[in-house]
């Protein structure tokens, strides 16, 4: 049985497998050091028993009032380790760590405007897009446009501290700023 557990530094060696893949961003060794060494009950993997690691989790908390909120900076899970609810399972972690720990209203996101199956996986999870966010991704060379390329959706659940559900808004498909724009 897979075990979910704090990231450490060491994993950085062990999980090139799932960098691999083209949706996901990486990142500078230190920028991954400086996540979990700020945030570090926000980063996780899920490990196999004999230490594989099948994917991980990257948050940070930031805002403040009722723009505190808990952000997914990376979520990604292997290949052959897909479509067994690992996804699902880092983001309702996460998003207990930023309901509980750091008393956030929502939980936020982005990704990239094309990657469809992205998108639909985190609306199953009762995530929907707040706004698309001009030239926020570098271009892959795989849309249909440049625009839908570079362009990313930020997406938002409420938490509980959100009963009104302030955080979300019905139209966020429509509403466009620039990647200036956003902290």
């Amino acid at each position: 049985m897979s075990v979910l557990r704090p990231f450490r530094a060491t994993d950085m060696f062990k999980f090139n497998h799932i960098n691999l893949d083209l949706w996901t961003e990486t990142y500078a060794i230190n920028f991954y050091l400086g996540y979990f060494s700020r945030w570090p009950d926000m980063c996780a993997v899920q490990e196999t028993p004999q230490g594989r690691i099948m994917g991980y989790v990257m948050g940070k908390a930031e805002g403040a009032g009722t723009e505190r909120h808990g952000h997914v900076t990376a979520l990604s899970v292997a290949p052959e380790y897909r479509r067994l609810g690992l996804s699902r399972k880092f983001m309702s972690w996460l998003e207990q760590v930023s309901d509980e720990n750091y008393r956030g209203f929502f939980v936020d996101l982005y990704v990239r405007c094309v990657n469809t199956a992205a998108i639909q996986m985190y609306e199953s999870f009762g995530y929907s897009v707040y706004r698309r966010v001009k030239e926020y991704y570098s271009n892959l060379g795989l849309g249909l446009s440049p625009r839908d390329e570079e362009d990313g959706f930020d997406m938002r659940k409420p938490l509980a501290r959100d009963p009104m559900r302030r955080s979300v808004r019905a139209n966020g498909r429509d509403i466009t700023v620039s990647a200036h724009e956003v902290p």
